[in-house]
């Protein structure tokens, strides 16, 4: 054995405990005795033992009672149930109360041996099982950010680069891509993670009153002044400003923004001397900034100070190996309305998931699992749970097809073989281009050509 487990007999026989406690210190377990269910249960609230046998027929405390005391006290170790007088009936309902097993007396020496084997090994498993999703979790979540796509990748590794510094960032990408989620995730990650983050909508908020919400108001500056009031900079002092939708942020603010983030002092709507303020601004827009800029519409010296560090975020419809990934996340988060069951997503819902172009990127793929959550019965989500608009039509695919056409890898595997052709004929065959189109390393590219077949 890898190290000695430590084991709990509880019988009112003398012999047997002597015994069974000399059969397993030969085994290399280290074992403990008490003679009733009283006993057993001050004993487990005195030491953590990764195993425990247990007679059923016992006075004072039985075995049944010791068990359910037991787990109502939070016991994990594996309780194994003996009885002269047993029967299937008790077996199964020691079993049901949660037991993991049953052993009649008589019983030889190697019964006992290998039941406590196949209960360790099933432990062994589960802890590794718990390792692995550990494991999983963290290399594909960060910050609240799940994804295993390349680009994405990229993006956390600038976040980190980011993240400790003042440098304002610019996050682009379309409508429910994450972008605040990205800015959440450098503030989270830096310096400032103490302070506040402070979000708003600049396309939320009349023009007339987004200059008082971001700045603030003395008293009497407006008809609706009634007193002071300090704005978003000042709250967000310390820590960092997230302005969503920049774009849509009226042109005479632009300027008064500006002034900001060069000389890190605001001035409330009517008053009359500034304040200094410490604030690392973060903004994002679904606009194409840029176009904006030469059309007149934002102002190019602003677009300067804002774009120092850019994000780019991909759509989800570029991010297809992400799709999986992210419904199971959902799957798990919105999983309160199925009754406690374990949710599991059919074949045919997840071929419609990885067929969809969502528009409405990762926030239209949470809305979607969401809901199916609360429609679908007997914890399975099939595609008659998904909204009309995401379900392939009925004849898209054939119900009764072989097992491979339900593999995520080999759809996953598709979509990378016809990105990587349709770059390598965008490039004329050049490779080493086609590796920067795809955003992923020429080693890489080469080694999946090789994969494919190409």
């Amino acid at each position: 054995m890898n190290g000695s487990k430590h084991i709990l007999i509880i019988d009112d026989e003398e012999n047997l405990r002597h015994m069974l406690s000399v059969m397993l210190t030969r085994q290399g377990y280290v074992a403990d005795s008490a003679a009733d269910g009283e006993e057993g249960l001050q004993r487990i609230r005195e030491k953590a033992y990764d195993f425990v046998l247990c007679d059923i027929r016992m006075p004072e405390m039985d075995g049944k009672t010791f068990l359910a005391r037991a787990l109502e006290q939070g016991v994990n170790a594996p309780v194994i149930m003996m009885s002269a007088y047993g029967s299937v009936e008790t077996a199964v309902e020691c079993m049901k109360m949660g037991a993991y097993d049953f052993i009649s007396k008589p019983f030889k020496k190697d019964e006992i041996v290998m039941v406590l084997k196949k209960a360790e090994e099933r432990e062994r498993l589960k802890e590794e099982n718990s390792r692995l999703k550990e494991v999983v979790a963290g290399r594909f979540e960060y910050s609240g950010i799940v994804s295993r796509n390349g680009r994405m990748e990229e993006i956390f590794s600038q976040v980190r680069k980011v993240a400790d510094l003042k440098t304002t960032v610019l996050v682009l990408g379309e409508s429910g891509t994450g972008k605040e989620l990205v800015a959440r995730a450098i503030h989270q990650n830096g310096r400032r993670a103490g302070k506040p983050f402070v979000a708003i909508n600049c396309g939320a908020i009349p023009g007339n009153l987004l200059e008082s919400e971001l700045f603030g108001h003395v008293r009497g500056a407006f008809t609706d002044a009634a007193g002071d009031k300090a704005g978003l900079f000042e709250q967000a002092d310390g820590g960092t400003l997230f302005l969503d939708e920049i774009g849509e942020m009226p042109p005479a603010l632009q300027v008064k923004l500006l002034r900001v983030l060069q000389d890190s002092e605001i001035r409330r709507v009517g008053g009359a001397s500034s304040k200094k303020v410490d604030v690392r601004v973060i903004s994002a827009t679904s606009r194409d900034l840029s176009a904006d800029v030469g059309a007149g519409r934002f102002r190019e010296d602003l677009f300067f100070r804002l774009n120092v560090f850019c994000l780019q975020l991909p759509p989800l419809r570029e991010r297809a190996e992400d799709i999986p990934l992210l419904a199971d996340y959902f799957l798990k988060r919105y999983a309160y309305s199925s009754d406690g069951l374990s949710l599991r997503i059919e074949p045919d819902a997840m071929r419609s998931l990885l067929a969809h172009r969502w528009p409405g990127n990762v926030r239209e793929l949470e809305n979607a699992i969401e809901r199916a959550c609360i429609i679908c019965e007997g914890g399975l989500v099939s595609a008659a749970c998904l909204p009309p608009s995401i379900r392939l039509p009925d004849d898209s695919h054939d119900e009764g097809g072989a097992d491979e056409d339900l593999s995520i890898k080999k759809a996953e595997d598709a979509i990378e073989r016809d990105l990587i052709r349709k770059a390598l004929a965008k490039t004329g065959g050049n490779r080493t281009q086609a590796a920067k189109i795809l955003e992923i390393s020429h080693r890489s590219l080469l080694y999946k050509i090789k994969e494919f077949g190409i």
